[in-house]
């Protein structure tokens, strides 16, 4: 076995865990954990936009 042999080897260990992590990603078994997690970012925004709105009303009681 030489070291071509390995190569060869590596390169089908490489191209099977890119196919298998490609049809994980995109299986329609995990698409609402993805879905969900993309929208993340957006959710703290609009908690943000409360929080700020509630600050507002307190500040123009005073």
């Amino acid at each position: 076995m030489d070291i071509n042999t390995l190569r060869g080897i590596a390169t089908i260990f490489a191209m099977v865990a890119f196919i298998g992590i490609v049809i994980w990603a995109y299986s329609s078994y995990k698409m609402k954990d993805f879905d969900e997690a993309a929208q993340l970012p957006f959710a703290d925004d609009d908690e943000d936009q409360k929080t700020r709105e509630q600050q507002d009303t307190r500040s123009n009681e005073k």
